[in-house]
C-alpha cells in the first residue's frame, strides 16, 4: 500500500499542502475498466478525510493523467472502532452536508442551518426549508445517505430526514428586508455602469505615446490582468499588478544575477524571477523595491525545486496605485480604533493608522487599544508629524464591583415566600427564542409549599441541539397550549413573591420580556443561587447548577428540564438560607451586609470606551489604567467601577462595542427605569458597522442582517430617549479590508476558530460609513457618522499624553558636592596646583554637567558605586560614562579618559607628563621610565578618550550611565535605589515583546497548513509579514531603573503595571516601553554581570588586590599571542593561544580575532574588544581590509571614538564629526550631505565604505573597561592558576560533569572528539559542556587535578583549592545532582556523620537517583545501603 503522498510524488504532481492532508490516506488498489476509460481508486484512512480534499486529489489526477474521462474514488475509514456513534458522525458531518450539497446545490446557502441528531442507531436530519425536503426526497436521499455510510464508516443507520417547523411570518419585516435587497441591486448596477464607462474611456487613450516612459523591463507589460489566487500551472502568460513586499538576489556561479520579486495583489501572492545582466540590473533593482506598485507580465510556470508556480517575468511596468480616499465634504473621525498594541488582536502600527486619518483629512482619530494605553507614545509623535489631534483613550474591561449580591433587597424576614424556578427555551434570545417550559417551586418558611409545571408549545421550531439537552422534541410540545395562555397563570401563581433562578439574569430576561410582549405587569424581585454560590462556596472552580448541588449533596434527576432543576435549584436555595441564618441573616436586605462585597474575579467584564478630554483626564486614564494592572489584573487588566466612579473627571465614556452593557441591555429589550440606571454613566453611544456583530447571527442570536440593523436603529433611538450622542464608530482592527486575513492569521495562532465569513473591521472613510449606515435614512445617517464623531472630537483638548521637558531628581547640593569630589581626588592625584591639561578638561567637563543639569546623575552612580564597593564587590563601568574625566575624580568608574601620561606618586613630588597628541591609545603601553625628579618608578595611566562621545557637544546628548554590579549584588542595589529615592518613585524600565518575523512565518504557515489553504510560499512570507510587530506581551529591562523625581508623580509620564502581568513577581515597571520615557525622567542602568562576581571569588581565594594588578604584565600580554606563559604547548590544549576562559577573549569567534591580528599591547586588545562587540564592524567589514592589507589593525574603525577623533583630525568641523558618529554607531550610515564633506577632506573610500556597513558600535570607554577586567583575570590565570580554574568552573557548574572530568585527561579528549563530530547537530548543552571540557583539558595539562566530589569535604556549589595544583569540585559538579540536594546535604552535614544511605536520604531529603549518582561517583564509599542496630 502507498499513501497518496507518495503516489503524487511519483507522479510529479507537487501540491504540498494536499500530500501532508493526505498523508495518512493510502491507496489500497485500483481497478480500470477499459472500455469506458473509468479508473475506480479504493482508498483506507485511519482518520476521517474531507471528500472535498479527495475531490482536489481527483482534480490533481485527472489534470496529470488527461488520459482518463473521469475517475471514482472510493474511501473506507478503518479507526473508528472504539467511538460511539454519535462521535463519528459528528466528524463526519461536513462529508454529510458535501452530499446534500451535490445532491440540491441550492441548500449551499443554508447549510448552516442544517441540523443533526445522533441517537445509538438512528441519525436524524432536519432541514431548514421544504421546498430542500422536496428536492432531497426526490433525489432519494435516505438512501444514497445509508449507503455511503455503509461503505465509507461501516455504520448501519436508520436515516430519518425532517423538516423544520414554520414559524410566523412577520410580513412588515419581509417587505423590508426585500425593499433593501432591490436597492442594493440597483445601487451595483449603477456603479457598475459608472465604472464601465471610465474603463472604456481609459482603453481608447491606451495606444498614444511610442514609448512608455513607465516600462522598467522589457518590450512592453501587455497581458490579461488576472488575480494571483486565480493562477495555475496551465495559466500560460498573463499579467499581475500589485505591491512587491520581498525582492532577493542571489549571485549565480555564471555570474548571472538572479531577481526573485514577491508581488501580492491581496487575493494571494507568487514569486517572479528574473536573469539580471549587467545592462539591465541597475535599472531593475532600482525599480523593484520593496513598496513599489507594479504590473509584472510573464509565463507561469511550475518550479520543480520549490514545488510551486512561480512566474518568469518578461515585462515590468510601473502603475499608479488606486488608493481609498476620503472624498467627502465634510468628514468623520472615528473614535474606536485599536492599534498592534491591542495584545495579539490588532493589525495595524499607530504610525500608519494616524497618517492615513490625517492623508484623508480627518480632523482627528482617537486611540483605543484593549485594556492598555501603550500606543500613546507613538501616536504622540505620528499626531506631532502629521499634524491631527490625537484622542486618547482606551476600550477597557469593566467590572461593576458595587453591584450587590441580591440588587434591591427587601425587608421581609428569610422564612417569607419565594418562587424558586427554572424555564427552557428554544435559544438564547429573549425576544427571538420562545419559552419551552416553565417548572417552578414555592416556598414559605423554609419549606416547599406547592409546585408549577408547564409544556409550551413555542410555535417555532426545537433545534436538535436543545432536544438533546432538555430532551423536549417537537413532537412533545405540539398539542400544548401556548405562551399567551401560560404565561398568566404562571404569573397569578408568583404574585409578589421574590423570584428565585439560577443565573436569574437569563430566566427573569425572558419572563420580563414576554410578559411585556402580552402586556402584563412585571416588577418582581429576584434571587440569583448563582451569584450566592459564587460568594458561598468559594472554593469551587465551577458553579454550574450539577457542581453546586453535587457539592451540597442535593440529588438532580433529569438535569435540563425544567421542573427537576426549579426542585433542584429550591432545595440549594434553601441550603444556602439555612448557611445564612447560622451567620446572622434575619431579612433579605441582611445578606448583603453579612456578605460583603462580591469578589471582582467573580465578575464578568463589560467593555467600555474611555477617552481623556484634557490633562487632568490623561492623568486619570493612567491612575485607571495602573489600578486595573497592579491591583485588579484577572485575565485581564479589569476596570472597577468604583475605581471608575472615583477618576472620571476629565473623561469621555463611550458604550464600546456589543459586549457592552448598553448594547447588550437594547438586546435583551429590559425596561426604561432599568435602561436608566445602565446609560447613566455614558456620554455616547456606539453604533457599529453590521459586519461588526456578524458573529451573532451563526451563534444564533439575532436572526439575520436585518435584525443587527434593526439593533442598531434601537441604540440611537435609546440614545436620543436618554439624552446621549449617539456615534458611528468601526472598531478598527486594520487599515483596509484585504487585511482580514491577517487578523484570522493572529486568532487562529491563539487557539481560536477561523470563521468562514470575514469581519471586517478595517478603517473606513466618511463615504463608506456613511453607505454602511444609508439604512437609517440621509438626515440621521450624517448626524451619527459626521456630526456627532466631530461634536466628541471637539470636546478633547490638545493633550501631550508624556511632557516633553527632562524632569531630573533633585539632590540639594549636588553641584556642589560634584565640583569638590572631583577636585579633591584630582589634586591628590595629579598634586595641587593641579596640571593645565587636567584642569582645563575637568572644568570643561564639570561646567557641561552641571549647566545641563546632569551633576545629580554623577552624585547618584557615585553613591551606587560607593555602596557596592563598601559591601565588598567591585563595580564594572559600561557604556561611555569613562569617558568622562569627572566619573573617573568621582569614582564611578576606573577608565582614565586623559590622554596616556606618566605621574609620579610620591606626594611631594607628583611629576607628570602627558602625550597630547594622541600619540599613544592607552598609557598602559607606555615604557617604564623612572621620575625625572626624584628617580620613583612612574605610573602610567590614561586612555585617550573624548569627554564629548558622552555628552555630545553642546550637552544635547542624553547621557546614561550603565553600571555593572556583580550579579550576585544586584538585587540590593536595586533594593538601596529605593531607599535612595523613597518608594513609589523608582520602577522597573518596562518593555514590550512584540511577534517577531520566526514566530509569525510559525503562525501563518500553521494557519494555511491546518486549514487546507493551498498557496504559493510568497503568500505565507506576506502573512507573516502583516502579523509581525504584533504586541505579545510586557517585559522588563534587565537592569534598567527609571527614576521619578519627588515633585512630581508616576502618573504625569506613565501607567504601571507587571511585567507580562504575572502579579506574583514584585517587581513593578513602567506601562510604556522605556525607550518613550527615558528622554523625560533618569534611567539608570543597574545591570547584573558575571565579572565583577568572578573578581570577588579571587580576590578571596588569593587575598591579592584586583586593582593593584598591573595592566602591563608581559606574561598576561602573552596569552594573546601564544600559550608559553602557561607552561604549555598549543598540542597539548588544542589551542595555538592561552586565552581560554578570559571573559570577552575567550570565545571561538575573538580567539579567531587574536590570530588574525597577534595583538601585542593593551591598546589593541581594547579595538578586538571594540571590533568583537560591535554588529559588521569586523565581520563583513574591517577583517577583510586587514586580510586583504588595505589598512592595519591600529587604522580600522573600532570603536565609536575613532570615527569622531578621525574626523575632527580630517578637518571636519567637530560638530558634524559628533552627528556622524551617532548616526553610524546606530546603523543609520551616512547622508549625501556627510559623504560630500567626508569626500571633500580627503578621507579615503574605503573608510567610507566601512562607516555604511555598520549596525552598531562599542564606545571606546566599554571597550576599555572589559579589557580592564579581562586582563585582571588572565593575570591570576597566570600566576594564580588554582583559584583561576575554581573560579571558572564555579560560574559555569550547570556545564561541568565531575564524573567525567575526574577521569583526566583521555576521557576528556574522546568526549570533546565525539562533541565536535557532531558539529552543528550539537546540542546547546553540549556546546556549553564543550567549552568547560576545553579548559578542563588546559587545566590538566597545565598539571592540576581535580578529586572526585567528597559529600563531607565539599562545598554546596563553589570549587574550593585544597592545596597546589588541586581542586575539590562542589557536589552541584555531578550532573544529575542539583543545587537544592547539594544544599541540603551541606546543611545536614553539620548535625554528624551520615550512618547510612538510607539515613542520608531520609535526613536530606533527596531521591534514590541522587543517591545512585553519588554511588556511581564514588562519594559514597564504604557506606552501608540501610542503618544497622548495634547489638553491642
Amino acid at each position: 500500500m502507498e499513501s497518496i503522498k507518495e503516489y503524487l510524488d511519483k507522479l510529479e504532481i507537487n501540491n504540498s499542502g494536499l500530500g501532508k492532508q493526505l498523508k495518512e490516506v493510502y491507496i489500497n488498489r485500483v481497478v480500470y475498466f477499459k472500455e469506458d476509460k473509468i479508473v475506480y481508486f479504493y482508498l483506507t484512512s485511519k482518520d476521517i478525510v474531507s471528500h472535498e480534499l479527495l475531490d482536489k486529489f481527483k482534480e490533481e489526477l485527472m489534470y496529470k493523467l488527461d488520459y482518463f474521462k473521469d475517475m471514482r474514488m472510493k474511501i473506507r475509514f478503518t479507526g473508528l472502532e472504539r467511538k460511539s456513534n454519535k462521535d463519528v458522525i459528528k466528524k463526519y458531518w461536513n462529508n454529510i452536508l458535501y452530499i446534500l450539497k451535490y445532491l440540491c446545490p441550492s441548500i449551499a446557502g443554508w447549510y448552516k442551518q442544517v441540523e443533526f441528531l445522533c441517537l445509538e442507531e438512528e441519525l436524524k436530519i432536519k432541514l431548514p426549508k421544504g421546498i430542500f425536503y422536496e428536492r432531497l426526497m426526490k433525489k432519494n436521499v435516505t438512501y444514497v445517505l445509508k449507503t455511503v455510510l455503509s461503505e465509507e464508516l461501516g455504520l448501519d443507520l436508520n436515516i430519518t430526514i425532517e423538516k423544520a417547523v414554520d414559524e410566523k411570518v412577520n410580513k412588515e419585516r419581509l417587505i423590508r428586508i426585500n425593499d433593501r435587497e432591490m436597492e442594493e441591486k440597483i445601487r451595483a448596477l449603477e456603479i457598475g455602469k459608472v465604472n464601465n464607462c471610465e474603463e472604456n474611456e481609459e482603453e481608447s487613450y491606451v495606444i498614444k505615446s511610442d514609448v512608455d516612459e513607465n516600462l522598467i523591463y522589457g518590450d512592453n507589460a501587455n497581458a490579461m490582468i488576472e488575480n494571483i489566487v486565480e493562477l495555475n500551472a496551465s495559466s500560460g502568460t498573463v499579467a499581475v499588478v500589485g505591491d512587491i513586499f520581498d525582492v532577493d538576489t542571489k549571485e549565480l556561479k555564471n555570474g548571472k544575477i538572479l531577481m526573485i520579486a514577491s508581488i501580492t495583489d491581496y487575493t494571494s501572492s507568487i514569486s517572479c524571477k528574473l536573469f539580471l545582466t549587467d545592462t539591465n540590473k541597475d535599472v531593475v533593482l532600482e525599480n523593484v523595491k520593496k513598496g513599489a506598485y507594479l504590473k509584472i507580465k510573464g509565463d507561469i510556470v511550475y518550479d520543480t525545486y520549490q514545488r510551486e508556480i512561480s512566474m518568469m517575468i518578461s515585462g515590468i511596468r510601473k502603475e499608479t496605485r488606486i488608493e481609498r480616499e476620503d472624498k467627502s465634504e465634510e468628514k468623520r473621525v472615528e473614535l474606536h480604533a485599536h492599534t498592534q498594541m491591542s495584545s495579539m488582536d490588532a493589525i495595524c502600527s499607530v504610525k500608519k493608522l494616524v497618517e492615513r486619518a490625517a492623508k484623508w483629512g480627518h480632523s482627528a482619530i482617537a486611540i483605543t487599544d484593549h485594556g492598555v494605553v501603550q500606543g500613546f507614545p507613538d501616536a504622540m509623535n505620528a499626531g506631532k508629524s502629521n499634524n491631527i489631534k490625537i484622542l486618547y483613550g482606551v476600550e477597557g474591561y469593566l467590572v461593576e464591583d458595587d453591584s450587590l449580591i441580591i440588587e434591591d433587597a427587601n425587608d421581609k424576614e428569610l422564612s417569607q415566600t419565594f418562587v424558586v424556578f427554572d424555564i427552557e427555551t428554544t435559544g438564547f434570545s429573549n425576544t427571538n427564542d420562545k419559552i419551552t417550559e416553565i417548572g417552578a417551586v414555592k416556598i414559605e418558611n423554609f419549606k416547599i409549599v406547592d409546585r408549577f409545571s408547564e409544556l409550551i408549545n413555542p410555535e417555532k421550531d426545537i433545534s436538535y441541539k436543545i432536544q438533546e439537552l432538555t430532551g423536549i422534541t417537537n413532537e412533545l410540545i405540539k398539542d400544548k397550549p401556548t405562551i399567551e395562555e401560560v404565561l398568566p397563570k404562571f404569573m397569578e401563581f408568583v404574585g409578589d413573591s421574590v423570584l428565585v433562578a439560577h443565573n436569574a439574569e437569563f430566566d427573569t430576561g425572558f419572563i420580563s420580556q414576554k410578559c411585556r410582549e402580552q402586556g402584563l405587569l412585571y416588577n418582581n424581585k429576584k434571587v440569583d443561587t448563582l451569584m450566592l454560590a459564587r460568594v458561598m462556596l468559594p472554593n469551587l472552580k465551577r458553579h454550574r447548577l450539577n457542581v453546586v448541588a453535587k457539592e451540597l449533596g442535593i440529588p438532580l434527576l433529569n438535569h435540563h428540564r425544567a421542573v427537576d432543576d426549579a426542585e433542584a435549584t429550591a432545595l440549594i436555595f434553601n441550603k444556602f438560607l439555612q448557611m445564612l441564618t447560622e451567620k446572622g441573616a434575619k431579612t433579605l436586605s441582611d445578606v448583603n451586609n453579612i456578605l460583603g462585597k462580591i469578589d471582582y474575579t467573580k465578575l464578568s467584564t463589560n467593555h467600555i470606551t474611555l477617552i481623556a478630554k484634557n490633562s487632568i483626564g490623561i492623568k486619570n486614564l493612567y491612575k485607571i489604567i495602573s489600578d486595573a494592572h497592579v491591583n485588579h489584573f484577572f485575565r485581564a487588566p479589569r476596570i472597577l467601577r468604583s475605581v471608575l466612579n472615583e477618576y472620571k473627571e476629565g473623561l469621555i465614556i463611550g458604550s464600546a462595542c456589543e459586549a457592552g452593557v448598553v448594547f447588550q441591555a437594547v438586546k435583551k429589550n429590559v425596561s426604561d427605569e432599568e435602561m436608566k440606571k445602565i446609560i447613566d454613566l455614558y456620554d455616547y453611544i456606539e453604533v457599529m458597522p453590521i459586519d461588526n456583530n456578524r458573529f451573532m447571527i451563526d451563534k444564533g442570536e439575532v436572526k439575520d442582517e436585518e435584525e443587527l440593523r434593526e439593533l442598531n436603529r434601537k441604540l440611537i433611538d435609546t440614545a436620543k430617549k436618554f439624552d446621549k450622542i449617539p456615534v458611528a464608530t468601526g472598531d478598527v482592527h486594520f487599515l483596509d479590508k484585504h487585511e482580514a486575513v491577517l487578523r484570522k492569521v493572529l486568532k487562529y495562532s491563539q487557539g481560536f476558530k477561523v470563521d468562514e465569513e470575514e469581519t471586517y473591521l478595517h478603517f473606513r472613510t466618511t463615504d463608506e460609513m456613511l453607505e454602511e449606515f444609508s439604512y437609517l435614512g440621509e438626515e440621521l445617517a450624517y448626524e451619527v457618522v459626521v456630526e456627532n464623531s466631530n461634536l466628541i472630537a471637539d470636546m478633547v483638548e490638545d493633550i501631550k499624553p508624556i511632557p516633553d521637558d527632562t524632569y531630573p531628581p533633585i539632590i540639594e547640593g549636588s553641584d556642589v558636592e560634584l565640583r569638590e569630589m572631583c577636585y579633591k581626588k584630582a589634586k591628590r592625584i595629579y598634586g595641587d596646583p593641579i596640571p593645565e591639561i587636567v584642569q582645563k578638561r575637568l572644568d570643561r567637563e564639570l561646567n557641561s554637567i552641571i549647566s545641563n543639569g546632569y551633576a545629580v546623575m554623577y552624585i547618584i552612580a557615585q553613591k551606587l558605586v560607593a555602596k557596592s564597593l563598601s559591601d565588598g564587590y567591585l563595580v564594572g563601568s559600561r557604556g561611555s560614562v569613562g569617558s568622562s574625566f569627572a566619573a573617573t575624580m568621582s569614582d564611578i568608574t576606573e577608565v582614565n579618559p586623559l590622554p596616556a601620561h606618566y605621574i609620579c606618586e610620591n606626594e611631594d613630588c607628583k611629576y607628570s607628563f602627558f602625550y597630547e597628541i594622541g600619540e599613544w591609545g592607552s598609557g598602559v603601553d607606555l615604557p617604564d621610565k623612572d621620575c625625572p625628579k626624584c628617580g620613583r618608578k612612574l605610573a602610567k595611566n590614561g586612555h585617550d578618550i573624548p569627554f564629548e562621545v558622552f555628552l555630545g557637544f553642546e550637552g544635547d546628548k542624553e547621557p546614561d550611565i550603565d553600571l555593572n554590579f556583580s550579579g550576585n549584588y544586584q538585587p540590593t542595589i536595586h533594593k538601596y535605589t529605593e531607599e535612595l529615592f523613597g518608594e513609589g518613585y523608582v520602577y522597573r524600565a518596562g518593555t514590550i515583546g512584540t511577534v517577531a518575523e520566526k514566530t509569525a512565518f510559525g503562525y501563518a504557515r500553521k494557519y494555511v497548513e491546518e486549514n487546507n489553504i493551498s498557496v504559493p510560499n510568497a503568500e505565507v512570507l506576506r502573512l507573516s509579514n502583516g502579523c509581525t510587530g504584533v504586541k505579545r506581551t510586557s517585559g522588563q529591562h534587565p537592569g534598567g531603573v527609571m527614576v521619578i523625581p519627588d515633585y512630581k508623580d508616576v502618573y504625569d509620564f506613565t501607567p504601571i503595571q507587571y511585567p507580562a502581568n504575572d502579579t506574583s513577581c514584585g517587581v513593578i515597571t513602567t506601562h510604556f516601553d522605556y525607550h518613550s520615557i527615558s528622554g523625560r525622567i533618569l534611567k539608570l542602568d543597574i545591570l547584573g554581570h558575571d565579572g565583577p562576581t568572578i573578581i570577588r571569588m579571587l580576590e578571596d581565594m588569593t587575598g591579592i588586590n584586583i586593582t593593584e594588578i598591573p595592566l602591563d604584565d608581559k606574561e598576561t600580554m602573552s596569552l594573546f599571542t601564544s600559550t608559553e606563559a602557561l607552561g604549555v604547548t598549543p598540542e597539548e590544549i588544542n589551542c595555538p593561544i592561552g586565552c581560554l576562559a578570559v571573559p570577552e577573549f575567550g570565545t571561538k569567534f575573538v580567539r579567531q580575532m587574536l590570530l588574525d591580528t597577534k595583538p601585542t599591547t593593551f591598546a589593541e586588545l581594547v579595538r578586538i574588544s571594540g571590533l568583537s562587540h560591535g554588529t559588521d564592524v569586523w565581520v563583513n567589514n574591517a577583517q577583510d581590509l586587514v586580510r586583504e592589507d588595505i589598512v592595519g589593525l591600529k587604522d580600522v574603525i573600532s570603536t565609536r571614538d575613532d570615527i569622531m577623533n578621525y574626523l575632527i583630525f580630517k578637518g571636519l568641523p567637530p560638530k558634524m564629526s559628533f552627528t556622524i558618529m551617532e548616526s553610524v554607531r546606530k546603523g543609520k550610515g551616512l547622508k549625501p550631505e556627510h559623504i560630500e564633506e567626508m569626500k571633500k577632506n580627503n578621507v579615503p573610500e574605503w573608510y567610507i565604505g566601512s562607516c555604511k556597513k555598520i549596525k552598531y558600535m562599542f564606545p571606546k570607554a566599554h571597550a576599555v573597561a572589559y579589557v580592564m577586567t579581562s586582563f585582571r583575570i588572565a593575570y591570576c590565570k597566570v600566576h594564580y592558576p588554582e583559584a583561576f580554574y575554581a573560579t571558572y568552573f564555579t560560574t559555569k557548574v550547570e556545564d561541568f560533569d565531575a564524573d567525567l572530568i575526574v577521569k583526566g585527561l583521555d576521557a576528556i579528549k574522546s568526549k570533546i572528539n565525539e562533541i565536535e563530530s557532531l558539529g552543528n547537530d550539537a546540542t546547546t548543552k553540549e556546546k556549553g559542556m564543550l567549552t568547560v571540557l576545553e579548559v578542563a583539558l588546559e587545566m590538566y595539562a597545565r598539571g592540576i587535578k581535580l578529586l572526585p566530589v567528597d559529600i563531607y569535604k565539599s562545598d554546596a556549589t563553589e570549587f574550593i583549592v585544597v592545596g597546589e595544583k588541586t581542586l575539590l569540585p562542589p557536589m552541584a559538579a555531578i550532573q544529575g545532582l542539583g543545587g537544592n540536594a547539594a544544599i541540603n546535604i551541606q546543611n545536614e552535614r553539620k548535625n554528624g556523620e551520615f550512618i547510612s544511605k538510607e539515613d542520608l536520604r531520609k535526613r536530606t531529603k533527596i531521591s534514590k537517583t541522587v543517591i545512585e549518582t553519588l554511588t556511581n561517583h564514588g562519594s559514597l564509599e564504604n557506606m552501608s545501603e540501610r542503618n544497622q542496630l548495634s547489638l553491642f
